[in-house]
């Protein structure tokens, strides 16, 4: 390719264009030459230095060099870019040009005669920095490519058209304060989109815009450090510093870009605590209470944070000894607290040497002297009018159970603690849920009893006394008193005869262990009786079944003096028991022992009744054996009541589901055997007219009949009570005369339901074997003598000896005879 001097636009691309020199010169320059021919020659020739020296015939080819394009051209015609050109091309028009590949066309067009390439738009190296195109020259005689198709790149190139930027701006630091010179505190970083391979466009550097003298930063890196001594938080805690950074290496015309760094100082511990002022004073009663605070005081540190922490001290050990001090944590002031009770009378005035420092201290910052500070606090006493006070804290006094009234227990004593010394008055706290005992004198606080102690009621008291000032009762104080009663003996010792002893049958005279050891309490101290003694009582014959043995432990022994007890000749004995102390004056008591024999379970030595015995090796107690009989009743009473009700089930009256018009309704009542005379009455039967006089409930014995005898009355005798029977009745025409009162009457059961009447009729040639007709007979045996054969056959005699009534005899007969008449 062959590049016209005239194509060289400016001096800036003068160093860029390619002279057209041929090949001798083509490696000197930039641009790269590329030759295609159809032929070669080669003719070697020897050179004077013996080398050999080739030679080349040029080939016929098309050669073009490297290309650019300057970015953002404005002007108003088509940027040229180079000029394509072909060996193959004579100048006579018969050479196409084609362009091909990125922008071509569009961005890139080319003269298809010349071979000239301008640029119709204007480019952006940060968008795009170059791009790759093919040419081709075709022959237009055959239409055929005179070369193959080859690449070549067109680069925009660069101008500086981009300031530089801090994207993450602004920004915010910290440096201690009081930090050394050159101390580094941040570092910014520009960034600029120009090519920092061509020219300076992006070659950057930073200065100080805003924040001198107290910071610098470096015009390569960027990094900012202090740049003065001793900066202090105290005076200024916050800077903003402007940076700037500008490219073509800050030459006149650069691109610049800036950005704010604020920057704040951290507090370190270069401030002593300070008072305020050198003296204090505070005014605190003399009744202030311990453990409250009574003043404060606050030093004043210009530090933050834990540099601001402060304690204080008090450094007299006067002051240490009555009061302390502590530090507020909110407030950072010391806290005065009292340490024990003032008193005005003793001393008015204390001086306090407090002393406040930091708690946190930096070793680095030490040359600046110490970090503490010192006040003195001077506290005046107030004088208040104060309570009396007790000479001790508490009481204990004695006094003897049983002692008269009014005796005296022991004596309380206090005084006003004031100057004036007025007179104190006494008094005990009365409670109404206790029973007052005590009293006290006002004037001199003696304490005397009220009524008799019981040590063994109440062994101690406790009362509190109350002392007031007689100006003025509303100052009161109060003091515990304790009495203890002091024992005497008064009470008898006693044995305890609550358990049974038990004696086993076979328990032998003499033998070696005692039926049982007996053993006494006494109420009263130990010092009034330690020891007991133990004896039958005087003035009784000796005792012929037991002996009592003193074992001189405070225990006795019963021992057996009979050979053998039975329980069935005598269960239970009664033993008289004596016992006594030794205390002062000396008492004693007599118990009764109750022994009961048994017959004592063999094998062991527990002595348990052989009852008792059984139900313990039953392993069940009485509750147990009481819930298991209860059990067993239940059961029982269930079935009883079970067979009761399956006895009392009767069949139903209605036996068939047909219409209830043609039911004939049956009762299947049996006699009640030959002492049943109540089931119907027979009078009805006999007697029309005297049973529509009389009707008796059949239910219900008549009124009439009287009870039978014990004894069958003489023959032919008969009871004023029994009815007279006609025993001529015609029967046959009762019933009828029945049958037509059944019919009239509306309350008898429905006229289609069918009422049998059974009757034998008369004129049997047999006669009658029936008790009907035998109103007047009587048997001629005699049951009385049936008396005579035991008690078997008394019960025989007393029923076939009864007076046997004609009227109910004939109501059982007939009873028996017609057993369907209960339909009626």
């Amino acid at each position: 390719m062959k590049v016209n001097p005239s194509s060289c636009l400016c001096p800036v691309l003068l160093c860029l264009c390619f002279l057209e020199r041929g090949y001798e010169a083509s490696h000197h320059g930039q641009a790269k030459i590329i030759s295609r021919s159809h032929n070669a020659t080669h003719n070697h020739n020897q050179t004077k230095d013996g080398e050999t020296e080739v030679h080349h015939r040029p080939k016929r080819g098309w050669i073009w060099n490297q290309f650019f394009v300057l970015e953002e051209h404005i002007g108003p015609d088509a940027q040229y870019v180079g000029k394509l050109h072909s060996n193959s091309d004579k100048g006579d028009g018969s050479v196409r040009y084609i362009l091909s590949g990125e922008g071509a066309g569009s961005i890139f067009i080319i003269n298809e005669v010349t071979g000239d390439i301008h640029a119709t738009k204007s480019l952006d190296r940060e968008k795009k920095s170059h791009y790759v195109l093919h040419a081709q020259a075709i022959d237009l005689n055959t239409n055929k490519p005179l070369e193959p198709e080859s690449e070549f790149i067109i680069k925009v190139q660069d101008i500086n058209d981009n300031a530089p930027k801090f994207p993450d701006g602004p920004f915010v630091t910290s440096v201690p304060e009081m930090s050394e010179i050159g101390t580094s505190v941040f570092q910014v970083t520009a960034t600029d989109a120009d090519d920092p391979t061509y020219g300076n466009s992006a070659r950057v550097v930073y200065s100080v815009l805003h924040g001198q003298p107290y910071f610098s930063v470096d015009p390569k890196s960027g990094i900012i450090r202090t740049a003065l001594a001793d900066m202090d938080r105290e005076a200024r805690e916050h800077y903003s510093v402007v940076i700037q950074a500008k490219d073509m290496a800050g030459q006149v015309g650069g691109l610049s870009g800036s950005t704010t760094v604020n920057i704040t100082l951290t507090d370190v511990n270069d401030n002593p605590p300070k008072f305020p002022q050198k003296n204090y004073q505070v005014f605190v009663p003399e009744s202030a209470q311990v453990g409250k605070p009574v003043g404060k005081i606050k030093a004043n540190d210009e530090d933050i944070g834990i540099n601001a922490e402060i304690k204080y001290s008090i450094l007299n050990p006067e002051g240490a000894g009555m009061f302390s001090i502590s530090t507020d944590k909110d407030t950072r002031e010391g806290v005065i607290t009292l340490r024990k009770v003032l008193n005005y009378e003793k001393k008015k005035h204390y001086s306090l040497h407090i002393a406040a420092e930091n708690t946190h201290l930096d070793p680095h910052l030490s040359y600046l002297g110490s970090f503490k500070d010192d006040a003195t606090l001077k506290i005046t006493v107030g004088d208040v009018d104060e309570p009396p006070v007790f000479s001790m804290d508490y009481y204990i006094m004695e006094v003897y159970e049983n002692a008269k009234v009014g005796t005296e227990v022991g004596a309380v004593t206090a005084r006003d603690p004031d100057s004036k010394n007025s007179p104190v008055r006494y008094f005990i706290e009365r409670r109404e849920d206790k029973e007052v005992y005590f009293d006290i004198e006002s004037i001199s606080g003696v304490i005397r009893t009220t009524q008799l102690l019981d040590r063994e009621d109440t062994p101690w008291h406790n009362i509190t006394v109350m002392a007031t000032e007689e100006d003025n009762p509303s100052l009161q104080s109060h003091v515990p008193v304790t009495v203890q009663v002091l024992d005497v003996n008064d009470n008898p010792p006693m044995i305890n005869t609550e358990d049974e002893i038990i004696i086993c049958e076979s328990t032998r005279a003499g033998q070696a262990s005692p039926i049982t050891t007996i053993t006494a309490v006494d109420k009263d101290d130990f010092a009034n009786g330690k020891g007991f003694s133990f004896s039958f009582p005087g003035g009784v014959p000796a005792n012929p079944n037991f002996t009592i043995k003193d074992n001189e432990d405070s225990t006795a022994s019963i021992i057996a003096r009979r050979r053998r007890f039975h329980r069935l000749t005598q269960e239970l004995y009664e033993l008289p028991v004596v016992v006594w102390d030794d205390g002062e004056p000396v008492l004693s008591s007599t118990s009764t022992l109750v022994l009961r024999v048994c017959s004592c379970q063999r094998g062991t030595r527990l002595k348990i009744c052989q009852g008792e015995a059984f139900l313990s090796s039953a392993g069940l107690s009485t509750g147990a054996l009481i819930a298991i009989l209860l059990c067993v009743l239940i059961l029982l009473a269930i079935v009883i009541l079970f067979i009761t009700l399956r006895r009392s089930k009767k069949e139903p009256l209605i036996i068939s589901e047909e219409d209830i018009r043609e039911n004939v309704v049956t009762y299947d009542d049996e006699g009640g055997g030959e002492e049943d005379t109540e089931a119907f009455d027979i009078i009805a039967l006999r007697n029309p007219a005297a049973a529509e006089e009389l009707k008796f409930r059949r239910d219900v014995r008549p009124e009439c009949i009287r009870p039978r005898s014990s004894r069958r009355p003489a023959r032919g005798h008969h009871s004023p009570s029994s009815l007279d029977i006609d025993e001529e009745m015609d029967i046959g025409e009762f019933i009828k005369q029945r049958v037509a009162e059944a019919d009239q009457d509306t309350s008898v059961p429905p006229y289609d339901s069918l009422q049998t009447y059974a009757y034998e009729g008369q004129g049997s040639p047999a006669g009658s074997i029936s008790s009907l007709g035998s109103t007047g007979a009587h048997s001629e045996l005699d049951y009385n003598s049936m008396d005579d054969w035991g008690p078997k056959f008394e019960k025989i005699a007393e029923l076939y000896g009864e007076e046997v009534e004609t009227a109910s005899l004939d109501d059982y007969s007939l009873h028996k005879r017609l057993p369907s008449l209960g339909t009626l």
